[in-house]
């Protein structure tokens, strides 16, 4: 195929594509091309103030939490982060304890003293952005296949974050924007010694839990605190007594203002993924494949945890977290497969793709460039189909789903040091790196809910896909040896694996051997299942290469067949800025949600039988006083959450909601049902971002949680009581 002409990418290098739009996750690199947009909706501040390398700015006060699974934003002077729940669910879970369920309880540290260490966390602060496509495109020879050309951007994009990051502690990323028609270096400065300070209870937290999740009206808490420390130097430094609170170049002031309808909103986060360029048989794919099957294997697995979770404080507290990541994308993908069908966006696709081949039609040059990328895009999805199935249900089944089955190869490691001579130092670390994957591994698991679960969703695969793309071990172990008998074969395999059981892997670690390991059922199942998921993804990769070929190919046809559209490049978990107004929406004829709830919204659910729906009693106190304090409403009511037009996606979460002056009104969570479709097709009468109200987090750390500590932190800012601030002095997060 012919690749782009320099004419081509001269133009690709010069459009604007980063203009005025009713959707978009933007650059703030480059948001200057929106402020005109932004100004005559609300904003009062500058481009400088929002993104600078000279000055503080609002960046500064956006974190992107363990590489970008969320968002976190500072609130005050000394470290403090907000999030929310969700995003902090995993550390949550893992320091309680049926004898410390804060989970069920909540924690406040009431003191610095009391925060809770996470080893694993980590907040990465972005430092700078650098636009490096004519570099990296300048290197790509005219014949370079798919694969040359991924082979040369990651060459020069190391050459470029080595560049960047020599003699400083800072990390780089090269990343690809629109499939690989432009490229921007990111710079970034990761923290290490991040602790939890505060968590409502999941009846705040989670208040509604699966029920309501995507859901509007909505009525949850969702928030968490956190604190980032570094080295006595002001650098990232891993924990240490010796640590100190981080000074940020700037946090959010939080405003007591509220919101109205009309309010202009925007937020500043990180995304993780978006595509919004999907063709209409990918879209095609994600419906009949990927989501499907996602609903049916994980709907199974869930209603198996959830009977055990029910009748074990043990096993809920070891699986709730687990639950939530593996309960969220399921309901996603029911209310995303409804949206993109009830929208029909797989006919609006098609008429987009008509509309490019007839444009492209009437230029030869144009025929050159683009014309076997739509019918390329098409084969190769095809092609991968059958392929895509099998794997997809392997993962989910057994790879994900079955829990011992994978951690067992954490023993791989020691098996070969084992059979290395003269390796005492070798199988001495290969030891103590097991035992620290055991530790983590058992403190969450119950052989019990695995047995069961792995039981049904290997019968689930079985019937599902066809023989010639199961991994080895079902012919030569389950078919050969149990005759197909899937509870006779788990049964023994629980019986005889030393990775079903702690007390069995730490006796054998005390004296491990090699054949111990290599004889053992659930290692041998997860090798075998491993060397299947390397077969079927490299069955796939040719495909995948033609794929991306044909999705740069079409991105750049559509930029130049549009010049005067504004397009935002698809979210890849970098920081963006997307930009709208609070508002209410009409879902279905006849309906019409207002733009927020409120605490009496709270009791009218409340279901003292369902834990999802149940109340803390404090908090009704505090309702039933109407004990607001300068939270509340001047009707005497109570904010919890409200909805904004913001296009956001997973990654978000957690991501700060400022208003025109860039003061914090509420943290993201979610996203609402009828607009699931929106990371392939943004539906702007429809898209909605739930917010939980700023107040409402105030409320619960004031008057619930009782931590003044943590309020006395904060700048606080109510429009009435002082003039309103300069926009610099706003954006320095500090008090007149």
């Amino acid at each position: 195929m012919r690749k782009l002409s320099l004419s081509l990418l001269g133009f690709l290098l010069t459009v604007s594509v980063f203009v005025k739009a009713d959707e978009g996750m933007w650059l703030p690199l480059l948001i200057e091309k929106n402020m005109a947009t932004m100004t005559e909706m609300g904003m009062q501040l500058t481009a400088e103030n929002i993104y600078s390398i000279n000055q503080a700015s609002i960046k500064d006060a956006i974190i992107a939490l363990d590489r970008g699974s969320c968002t976190g934003e500072l609130i005050s002077g000394e470290g403090l982060v907000l999030t929310n729940h969700h995003c902090g669910y995993g550390e949550i879970q893992s320091h309680s304890s049926v004898e410390h369920d804060y989970l069920t309880d909540g924690f406040w540290a009431m003191s610095k003293k009391e925060e809770l260490v996470n080893p694993n966390k980590k907040a990465s602060f972005l430092i700078r952005v650098e636009d490096v496509t004519e570099r990296i495109l300048k290197a790509i020879p005219v014949t370079a296949d798919q694969s040359q050309r991924n082979t040369i951007v990651d060459s020069v994009g190391t050459v470029i974050e080595n560049e960047a990051t020599n003699g400083n502690h800072y990390e780089g990323r090269v990343e690809g924007m629109f499939k690989g028609n432009f490229y921007y270096l990111f710079v970034y400065e990761t923290f290490l010694d991040i602790r939890l300070v505060g968590a409502p209870p999941e009846s705040i937290g989670k208040y509604g839990a699966d029920t309501d999740n995507w859901m509007w009206p909505r009525h949850t808490g969702d928030f968490s605190l956190f604190r980032i420390y570094c080295g006595p130097d002001g650098k990232p430094a891993k924990y240490s007594e010796e640590n100190v609170p981080y000074k940020p170049k700037h946090f959010l002031p939080i405003s007591l203002d509220g919101v109205e309808k009309g309010d202009f909103a925007f937020i500043m986060g990180y995304p993780g993924t978006t595509t919004h360029y999907m063709t209409s048989w990918e879209v095609k794919n994600e419906m009949e494949i990927t989501n499907a099957n996602r609903i049916k294997i994980r709907g199974l697995k869930q209603d198996i945890w959830q009977e055990f979770m029910d009748n074990s404080d043990i096993v809920r507290i070891q699986y709730s977290s687990k639950f939530a990541r593996s309960s969220n994308y399921w309901k996603y993908s029911i209310g995303q497969n409804k949206g993109l069908k009830r929208l029909n966006v797989i006919d609006k696709k098609q008429k987009l793709e008509a509309d490019f081949t007839q444009w492209m039609n009437q230029s030869e040059a144009r025929k050159v460039n683009y014309g076997n990328a739509l019918p390329q895009i098409e084969k190769a999805i095809a092609a991968n189909s059958t392929y895509e199935y099998a794997l997809q249900y392997l993962v989910e089944t057994q790879w994900s789903g079955a829990e011992a089955f994978r951690f067992a190869l954490n023993a791989a490691n020691l098996e070969g040091a084992l059979l290395t001579p003269d390796s005492t130092q070798l199988i001495k670390k290969a030891t103590e790196k097991l035992q620290a994957a055991a530790d983590a591994f058992f403190k969450n698991y119950d052989a019990a809910t695995d047995k069961k679960a792995s039981a049904a969703l290997l019968k689930l695969y079985l019937k599902e896909v066809k023989p010639n793309y199961y991994p080895d071990y079902i012919n030569t172990v389950l078919v050969k040896k149990y005759k197909g008998d899937v509870d006779k074969f788990l049964e023994d395999l629980f019986k005889k694996s030393i990775f079903v059981d702690q007390a069995k892997l730490n006796s054998f670690l005390a004296k491990p051997n090699a054949k111990t390991i290599s004889k053992d059922p659930a290692f041998i199942t997860g090798k075998s299942i491993r060397a299947q998921l390397v077969v079927l993804s490299g069955n796939m990769e040719p495909n995948y290469l033609l794929i991306d070929e044909g999705m740069r190919l079409f991105e750049a046809g559509l930029l130049e067949m549009n010049p005067d559209k504004a397009y935002a490049p698809d979210a890849n978990s970098t920081m963006r800025l997307t930009y709208g107004t609070v508002g209410d929406y009409s879902p279905a004829d006849a309906i019409q949600y207002s733009y927020y709830t409120t605490l009496e919204g709270v009791m009218e659910k409340e279901d003292s039988t369902e834990r999802e729906f149940t109340i803390p009693a404090k908090l009704k106190d505090i309702y039933n006083r109407k004990d607001y304090g300068p939270y509340g409403n001047a009707d005497g009511s109570m904010t919890v959450c409200f909805t904004t037009n913001n296009d956001i996606t997973g990654g978000n979460s957690g991501s700060p909601v400022l208003n025109a002056k860039g003061h914090l009104i509420g943290a993201a969570f979610d996203g609402n049902w009828e607009a699931m479709s929106g990371d392939i097709a943004f539906e702007p009468k429809l898209q909605k971002t739930i917010v939980v109200d700023i107040r409402y987090v105030l409320l619960i750390i004031d008057k619930f949680a009782g931590a003044q500590n943590l309020i006395d932190e904060m700048n606080l800012v109510k429009t009435q009581e002082k003039p309103a601030l300069p926009v610099l002095d706003a954006v320095t997060g500090m008090t007149n």
